[in-house]
């Protein structure tokens, strides 16, 4: 089963810190799974993201940057997972 969240960040950033903790709380509740990228490991994130860290995608669509509220990732992870 593949992750439908991904956080897209980098390493030291202290509001990913903060994002993955919301991430993973939303995580525990509903038995979703996540997975991390970084920008320096990926040129075509770093040319999308660069400036936007952290960011949430849910099913590869971004639901969240900066920041993220827990009811908003609920929301995305609501809708039904495309095939």
């Amino acid at each position: 089963m593949t992750a439908r969240i991904t956080l897209v960040g980098k390493p030291g950033c202290h509001l990913c810190d903060v994002v993955r903790a919301v991430i993973e709380q939303v995580c525990a509740e509903t038995g979703e799974s996540f997975t991390e990228a970084s920008i320096y490991d990926d040129l075509g994130l770093a040319d999308l993201y660069w400036e936007q860290i952290p960011v949430t995608l849910v099913d590869g669509d971004q639901v969240a940057h900066w920041t993220l509220e827990a009811d908003a990732l609920r929301a995305a992870l609501a809708r039904p997972a495309p095939s």
